[in-house]
């Protein structure tokens, strides 16, 4: 049984099985008091009972779905009045396999609400209490599709891109705040993720795929070197340095009163001034 002393509370959703699961055994075991949330109940309570049993922690459990309103509505309203939180994992999200054409609409519309809706809702929910508190740390698990969209489906790319911009935005506002903002971009991650994807994880080569706890032990090792994105799979961080400095080099060019030369917009309208 732990007797290190708290450090807050840690909402965790998609928390009763795979990366969430890791997370919150990672987390209790950093010191870390628990909130539990996922749509399988009798999961969440046994997970919740041994952690307990291992780690001395408090560990709450909410049985919810976050792409019911209600449901969501409830673990905002917990963000918003709970102020012994002090860290949240975005980690509920779905996924997809199959190329654009071959999806269900409506399976690709609950995808966006829950991957891009509903983190949002309970990122909003949570950053005024730690923006008050002066200290907070929230966690996105994104994807590597955030940066490689041909892969996989372009709708699940689109929403992991989200999750990356999104969390890189937050990092930039709320870091003179005391808040911390890490975007974690994992590769294959041996999870049943792959089996509501509809494509299950022994389809994919061995090499390729990581497993979560590898994973979520990467991605924390990563928190605590300060890193705003975090890539388990990458072998080089200079790579990813060098990506973020060309972007933010060629940010300084994305906006201006005349179109780039390489269109002859701006060319032949001065040319029709001089010549007029």
């Amino acid at each position: 049984m732990s007797t290190t002393k708290t450090k807050g509370t840690a909402l965790i959703t998609g928390a009763s099985a795979g990366i969430g699961a890791i997370y919150a055994d990672r987390l209790a075991k950093r010191g870390y008091d628990l909130i539990l949330v996922a749509r399988n109940g009798d999961r969440l309570a046994a997970l919740a009972q041994k952690l307990k049993s291992e780690t001395g922690r408090s560990v709450e459990t909410i049985t919810a779905d976050l792409n019911d309103r209600a449901d969501l509505a409830r673990i905002e309203t917990t963000l918003r009045t709970n102020a012994s939180i002090t860290l949240l994992v975005n980690n509920a999200g779905v996924g997809a396999a199959a190329p654009l054409l071959g999806s269900d609409i409506e399976k690709m519309d609950e995808m966006i609400r829950l991957n891009v809706g509903a983190l949002t809702r309970l990122t909003y929910a949570a950053v005024p209490g730690f923006v008050s508190r002066a200290g907070g740390t929230i966690i996105n698990i994104s994807s590597i599709v955030a940066v490689s969209p041909e892969t996989l489906n372009g709708v699940y790319g689109g929403s992991k891109a989200f999750v990356l911009a999104f969390s890189q935005s937050l990092q930039h506002e709320l870091g003179s705040k005391g808040i911390r903002v890490q975007a974690v971009l994992p590769g294959a991650t041996a999870t049943e993720f792959w089996d509501t994807a509809g494509l299950p994880v022994h389809n994919l080569p061995a090499a390729i795929v990581m497993s979560a706890a590898d994973m979520v032990d990467a991605a924390l090792a990563g928190l605590d070197q300060g890193e705003v994105v975090t890539i388990p799979s990458l072998p080089d961080k200079a790579e990813w340095d060098s990506f973020e400095a060309a972007r933010r080099a060629m940010s300084g060019k994305l906006s201006s009163a005349v179109p780039a030369g390489r269109y002859n917009v701006g060319q032949r309208q001065t040319e029709s001034v001089t010549r007029g």
